[in-house]
């Protein structure tokens, strides 16, 4: 776990989408650090084209969110939300799925799921708590009951999933970046959100290339800081090419979001070299591996007990990441999913 300890003060969570608090989606601010000077830049979100070079690469994951939490009720009567992080790897069929049961308002883990229970969704529709999940107590591997493709019955069932933080519904249009394509996250791959359609024209025009890849996030858990657990990925062939052109003519890959990093650190070998490839990764970047794919990272701010905060010490160093947390608390910065954004640059 990384050494960066801090106490994050509710005030600096971000309730809302910046949009209710009356900022574009790019008007989100954004601290720029450089590992080579060890410098740091505060900026706003649309004066990324300005911070990047002709030749530079961003890698975005276009995968889409689900509205992945749905309400569920015990047989003993007992209210409950269900939130669906992923298909079960290595299980047959479309109706395994690796599961977390949380309060009926969602604010906490429910502990007290039993193997084997049968638990009622909307419409009739039943999913079987089977057991434990990777020898935990909060995620469990449940079977889904006979009905429409589950797909199809989150969106007229299900809703986004949100913690505490968050008091307020919001649409899933809110959990939604500009550019997400195919349905599959659990949650929000939020790095990516402040970018709007003008923003990335603009990008464009000043030569910077994109490429797209998907990743599919499970559930998080804010209350544990736990190491994420494995996640869907497909790293096309054009951009694994891209990848490697750019850091052949001296450009920088920038991912945007730690699912980018995963993914393609999921299929570089040791010198850095990309290969399109598709599966599961359980891959987990610490300082002591390093990034091989990756020069550098466009990302929001980590809980204190993040595990993602190893990742963010590989790219940045511990000492510039410390002061990056030490000066996001110091002037404001917001936190989580509708908070404001960190740009680590080489």
């Amino acid at each position: 776990m990384s050494a960066l300890a801090f106490d994050l003060p509710p005030r600096l969570e971000a309730a809302e989408p910046p949009e209710a608090r009356g900022l574009e989606r790019d008007d989100v601010r954004l601290m720029v650090a450089r590992r080579g000077d060890a410098g740091i830049v505060h900026a706003t979100f649309r004066e990324l084209p300005e911070l990047l070079a002709p030749g530079d690469l961003l890698v975005v994951n276009t995968s889409a969110t689900l509205p992945a939490a749905v309400a569920a009720r015990r047989a003993d009567g007992t209210p409950l939300e269900l939130r669906f992080a992923t298909p079960a790897p290595e299980t047959p069929g479309d109706d395994w799925w690796v599961v977390e049961l949380r309060t009926a308002d969602g604010s906490a883990p429910f502990e007290r799921g039993r193997q084997g229970e049968v638990l009622e969704l909307p419409r009739r529709r039943t999913i079987q708590v089977v057991a434990p999940y990777a020898a935990g107590r909060r995620l469990w591997l449940a079977h889904v009951g006979p009905g429409p493709p589950l797909f199809d019955y989150l969106e007229r069932h299900g809703h986004p999933i949100r913690y505490a933080y968050v008091p307020d519904v919001w649409d899933l249009t809110e959990y939604q970046t500009v550019y997400a394509t195919e349905r599959g996250s659990a949650e929000m791959p939020s790095a990516g959100r402040p970018f709007t359609p003008e923003l990335i024209t603009r990008l464009v025009a000043a030569g910077v290339h994109v490429a797209p890849l998907v990743l599919h996030t499970g559930v998080s858990s804010p209350e544990r800081g736990e190491e994420p657990f494995p996640e869907r990925y497909d790293v096309p062939v054009a951009t694994a090419r891209l990848v490697n052109a750019v850091r052949e003519w001296g450009g920088r890959v920038i991912a945007v979001g730690t699912t980018v990093v995963r993914a393609l650190e999921s299929v570089a070998d040791e010198r850095g070299r990309a290969e399109a490839g598709r599966g599961w990764t359980n891959l987990v970047v610490t300082p002591d591996r390093g990034l091989r794919a990756v020069d550098g990272l466009l990302t929001g701010w980590h809980e204190p007990r993040a595990s993602h905060l190893q990742l963010l010490e590989a790219a940045a160093g511990p000492e510039l990441l410390r002061r990056c947390y030490e000066q996001a608390l110091e002037w404001g910065y917001l936190w989580h999913e509708f908070g404001d954004s960190h740009l680590i640059l080489p």
